[in-house]
């Protein structure tokens, strides 16, 4: 790990949960395993003096919060219908996010579609650019993370929803790689003045013809189907992602912040 961070000159993190030892047991191990920051879920509902004691104990242990998940879960923002609610709590989430110490925030948005027409273009659209305002208005970044669409096609999406600011990209390789054959690096090259965070994982995949849309809950999974059996998460560097050209890429977007570590199978 530390030969990495040494080699790359970026911040080597960890997601607090995937250590399964709890809040504080993930911040030691974090500790322990030399890395500089973590990352951890926020719910968008946490008191003050609560967000308080989380931000203690990360000094404490000598870290730093990289960015925070608010990812509630379900359809992200394809449902018209859900997104005031959910809108309102991820604005809580980057309030959170700052009294924690870090101006970004990651989630999924779900499934963008490739045809502009498509109604839920515009309603994803539309919620992203609220966000990202709010973002904008109170120092955060609402950071899209990549998955269920190519990297062209989510900068195409960024540039539509038209906010300049407060509106970034969580860049998740494996994500890329393992669920949507995607080229890593053609998607660094796209998205890259948005990249404010990454997750450092790898996959590869099972049934490049499983469409991303059953995988990520935009239709319903076919019979027969198993909506996450198209890939396998592995650990960094026994997948699909090809580091020394995708770190590369990253330094020549001009991206050095945080590869946090996203582990969210196996034991520990």
């Amino acid at each position: 790990m530390r030969a990495i961070q040494e080699t790359d000159a970026m911040k080597i993190g960890a997601m607090v949960e995937s250590f399964s030892l709890g809040f504080e047991g993930g911040l030691a191990a974090a500790k322990e395993l030399g890395c500089d920051g973590v990352q951890m879920f926020v719910p968008g509902e946490w008191s003050a003096s609560e967000i308080a004691e989380r931000k203690a104990k990360v000094i404490d242990a000598g870290l730093e919060v990289s960015g925070v998940c608010a990812d509630f879960g379900g359809h992200g923002f394809m449902v018209a219908a859900d997104n005031p609610a959910r809108i309102e709590r991820s604005k809580r989430a980057m309030d959170e996010a700052l009294g924690l110490g870090t101006s970004v925030i990651t989630t999924h948005i779900g499934v963008v579609p490739h045809d502009k027409d498509n109604p839920r273009y515009a309603i994803m659209a539309d919620a992203c650019k609220q966000l990202a305002e709010y973002g904008h208005s109170v120092g955060a970044t609402f950071a899209i993370e990549t998955g269920p669409e190519p990297g062209p096609l989510l900068r195409r999406f960024i540039d539509d929803v038209g906010v300049g600011v407060g509106l970034g990209v969580n860049f998740d390789p494996a994500n890329l790689a393992m669920v949507i054959c995607d080229d890593v690096v053609a998607s660094v090259e796209a998205l890259g003045p948005f990249i404010v965070h990454t997750h450092a994982k790898d996959g590869v995949n099972n049934n490049p013809d499983l469409d991303p849309a059953v995988t990520y809950g935009a239709v319903p999974c076919p019979e027969g189907v198993e909506q996450w059996g198209g890939f396998l998460e592995v650990p960094l560097g026994q997948g699909s992602v090809p580091w020394p050209q995708y770190i590369a890429a990253l330094r020549k977007v001009g991206f050095d912040g945080y590869l946090c570590i996203e582990r969210e199978c196996g034991d520990d």
